[in-house]
């Protein structure tokens, strides 16, 4: 008895090793669900051709959700609790979504060498973004889900290439960087609790190209989007923000209202709301 005990226990850890990432919602995935208010998840984004559901696993532990646009090889939101930073330094590797390259992989992000080591041969950017695209682009590697809101290892698992997007330089520096520092300061002083969602937009046609071919898309826009709660989950405060992604260098403050409008105007579908009665 005890034999078989200790086997469903062996049985029972290799699951939760190699349970996936890439999942086809994200409601029934408990450990996931959670980075959204009340389990409520956006309907924005939900029809874009080739979208996935990501439950970011490093460590065995998922740190945040993303739905991940396959085609233009950046994220159309990523979704997370923010966690205020206990420092321990920038995470200097990036990271790939192995199941994006083969759905029968193990979940866990991965460094590209890693990964290649143990699939020699196997390409590894069909389906998304690969640090090499980023090279020499002129664009960093802007995060969605920025690293400065969390404590480690959420902090390090930030750096998987499905949680940036090519961000203009110099908005990613300065106002961008600035508006999420300043989001840092009202998550600590106001909210018990901060649900945060942020995304890009696409463009119509502006890509990273690598040798003739069209690798990453490079956002129109960027935007994010909040709802604060107190310890007993009661919404104190919501905001949103959006950005063009030049070197304008200018972050617009917005209400949850009102970033449904702007979204609105890149769906065919209605947007609804962002997070459970809008955080009201």
């Amino acid at each position: 008895m005890q034999t078989f005990a200790a086997l469903g226990v062996i049985i029972g850890s290799f699951l939760a090793l190699t349970e996936g990432d890439v999942v086809s919602n994200f409601q029934n995935e408990p450990d996931c669900i959670k980075f959204f208010y009340k389990g409520k998840v956006p309907q924005w984004g939900s029809t874009t051709s080739g979208a996935v559901r990501l439950c970011h696993r490093f460590q065995n532990t998922y740190h945040f959700a993303t739905l991940y646009d396959t085609y233009n090889r950046i994220a159309v939101y990523s979704a997370y609790i923010f966690g205020p930073s206990n420092g321990g330094g920038r995470e200097t590797r990036w990271f790939v979504e192995p199941q994006l390259v083969n759905q029968n992989w193990g979940g866990e992000m991965k460094e590209t060498s890693v990964l290649g080591k143990e699939h020699p041969g196997v390409y590894q950017g069909d389906r998304q973004a690969l640090n090499e695209d980023y090279t020499n682009s002129g664009f960093d590697r802007g995060h969605l889900n920025p690293n400065g809101h969390h404590a480690v290892p959420s902090r390090n698992a930030t750096f998987t290439l499905t949680n940036v997007v090519p961000q203009n330089p110099k908005l990613n520096q300065n106002a961008w960087a600035n508006h999420e520092s300043s989001l840092t300061n009202i998550f600590k002083a106001q909210c018990d609790k901060a649900y945060v969602l942020v995304g890009a937009i696409p463009s119509a046609g502006n890509w990273i190209i690598k040798n003739n071919v069209k690798r990453v898309n490079i956002p129109e826009y960027m935007w994010n989007a909040y709802c604060c709660v107190n310890s007993n989950g009661v919404p104190v405060r919501s905001g949103a923000a959006i950005a063009l992604n030049t070197d304008q260098n200018s972050v617009q403050e917005y209400t949850l209202s009102k970033i449904v409008q702007f979204l609105q105007k890149f769906s065919n579908t209605p947007v609804g709301e962002l997070f459970y009665n809008q955080c009201q």
